[in-house]
Formats: C-alpha cells, sequence, structure tokens
C-alpha cells in the first residue's frame, strides 16, 4: 500500500493511495477496529497508524478495495483536489541519516575534495531536525546570505515499524514499516567550514523534502534491487541502484540500534549514489528556479522547487 500523508480543509489527514491516483482518507476504516486500533485511525495521523501495528493494516487494506469498488466517494479526493504533505511532517525525533554508503559517491567526494578516505569500517550516521522537513511541491529555501553551495542528494529512506534495541541483523526487516524518498540537501560551503560535520550543514529549514508516501514493506519486494535517480531541471545528475549500498539495510538498523532504541516512525535514510553538484568539475550547485526530481523504483517520485528567499534573518 501507498499511505500518505494530505491536507483536508487545512487538517492533515492520513489517506491510502487508490489505483488511479484518487487518494482515500482512512479515518472511516476504524470502523472495523475496536480499541486502540481504532482510535488510531480515527485519528487522522499516520503516526499513530504505524504505532498501532499490522491489525490496522488489514483494516485499511479491506477499506482500500472497498474504495476501488466505487464506496466511500465522500472520502475520497482526486489528485489535484488535496495537498501532499511529508508523509510524517513533523517526525517525532531527527532524522537519522547515513553518510558515504556508495563506493562511487565516496570516490567522487574523495576526487573533489582531493583526499583518500575511502569507505569506512562501520556506518556514518547524523540526523537532520524535524525542522527540516518538508512534503512534495514545496519549496527548497534557498538563503543567499547563509550559503550559496546548495547540493542535492536522493536516498531511500526506512520507516521503523516495531521499536526496538539492540536489533539482530536477523530481524531487522521485522522492525521495517516501509520506505520512502528523501532530499537530503545540503549546505556544502557551512558542512565545511564547521570541521566537515554534517548536522548544521544539512539542518538548516526546508533541508529534508520527504515522500509523496509511504510504501508498506510488503509492497517493496527487495529494497536492495531499486533503480534510484535525481534529475535537476530534466537533467539526469544521479542514476544507481540501492544494490550498490556498502552497508545493507539489516547492517544500518543493527548497528543504529546498538545501545538506541529505534521507535515506530523513526525515519532511516540509507545514503546517496553519485552524482551530486559538488563533485562535478566545475561544481554545480542548486539555484533559485531550479526543479528537482528524485525517483526511486516501486516508490514514485518527490518533486521539489528551489526559491530564492529575502536576505533577513
Amino acid at each position: 500500500m501507498h499511505l500518505a500523508t494530505i491536507t483536508v480543509k487545512g487538517d492533515p489527514i492520513a489517506a491510502v493511495r487508490l489505483g488511479d491516483g484518487s487518494l482515500l482518507e482512512i479515518a472511516g476504516a476504524a470502523a472495523k477496529l475496536s480499541g486502540a486500533q481504532g482510535a488510531a485511525l480515527r485519528s487522522g495521523s499516520l503516526q499513530a497508524v504505524i504505532e498501532a501495528g499490522p491489525g490496522v493494516l488489514d483494516a485499511i487494506r479491506a477499506w482500500a478495495s472497498e474504495g476501488e469498488a466505487g464506496k466511500h466517494a465522500a472520502s475520497r479526493h482526486a489528485p489535484g483536489e488535496c495537498v501532499l504533505l511529508a508523509p510524517l511532517p513533523v517526525p517525532r525525533k531527527n532524522v537519522f541519516c547515513v553518510g558515504r554508503n556508495y563506493a562511487e559517491h565516496i570516490a567522487e567526494g574523495d576526487r573533489a575534495q582531493k583526499q583518500s578516505v575511502g569507505a569506512t569500517q562501520h556506518p556514518v550516521f547524523f540526523t537532520k531536525p524535524p525542522t527540516a522537513v518538508i512534503g512534495p511541491g514545496a519549496d527548497i529555501p534557498l538563503f543567499p546570505a547563509v550559503s550559496e553551495a546548495i547540493d542535492y542528494e536522493v536516498e531511500l529512506t526506512v520507516v521503523i515499524g516495531r521499536a526496538g534495541r539492540n536489533i539482530a541483523k536477523a530481524d531487522a526487516f521485522d522492525h521495517v514499516f516501509g520506505y520512502t524518498i528523501l532530499n537530503d540537501i545540503t549546505a556544502r560551503d557551512i558542512q565545511r567550514r564547521h570541521g566537515g560535520q554534517y548536522f548544521k550543514g544539512k539542518g538548516l529549514d526546508g533541508s529534508c523534502p520527504i515522500g509523496p508516501w509511504i510504501v508498506t514493506a510488503d509492497a517493496i519486494g527487495d529494497p536492495h534491487a531499486l533503480a534510484i535517480g535525481l534529475s535537476v531541471n530534466g537533467e539526469q545528475r544521479q542514476h544507481g541502484s540501492t544494490a550498490s549500498m556498502i552497508f545493507d539495510i539489516p547492517t544500518l538498523i543493527a548497528s543504529l540500534s546498538e545501545g538506541m532504541t529505534l521507535a515506530p516512525g523513526d525515519l532511516l535514510a540509507t545514503g546517496t549514489p553519485s552524482g551530486v553538484g559538488y563533485a562535478m568539475e566545475p561544481p554545480r550547485f542548486l539555484t533559485d528556479g531550479d526543479v528537482v526530481n528524485c525517483e526511486i523504483e516501486n516508490i514514485g517520485q518527490l518533486e521539489n522547487t528551489v526559491r530564492r528567499q529575502p536576505n533577513h534573518r
């Protein structure tokens, strides 16, 4: 299933995407469940749906099947009738991210910085704050007084469904709810001047587009066999496969959860393939009006436009 968050009369509402692209509010499926699971659906929150567990998904599937058959018209919205938000518009935690997880991306970065670091023995983790999260179609803000080197990175992102700490690799997929797309917008100049650490340069407002929806794990098949790419104004910049990850998803979950609890709704971006702007000769950073389109096989497309912001703080 494709689960999204849309705006209905200004409020964020969880919805399931139907075969024709329309979006069906899932709160109505609460009639099929009682207790906490029914309450999760009635809340209209995708976070609550994730927390409620697999039983809720069965009810949503049944509700969606009825929608496909023409029922529940009052809860159904054509694609142009509502705005897609980030699936989890305000994550409860920072978004977990992984750096240097594709060999060709490591190589291009080393060439651009005239260094030879290579792959690390363990995953490199960093985070992006909730204030960085925006949804499909939202503007990526460009702050000229703050940075003149805004870059892009398309990433497959894991959505945690079941809490756990010290999760074994063999059990990792049992904790995965689904997958979405994330664009790790990065201010390279800020990243460099803060000693090369990732947080500040990757944490600006609007620097974490996510969407367009979460695809449940059962609908993806093998997450390590997906085409992944990004274009700017129609020009292909990144193109690769998730098969090229150095650290696979079970390894990332096992490593991140060592001594640290992962919770339902946590997001883990898994790294980016080669083709980023700063590694080109000469470097090609994003500018006002650029349209950035991220695409991952079996998930969809995440598109945002870069917009220059006024020069004030």
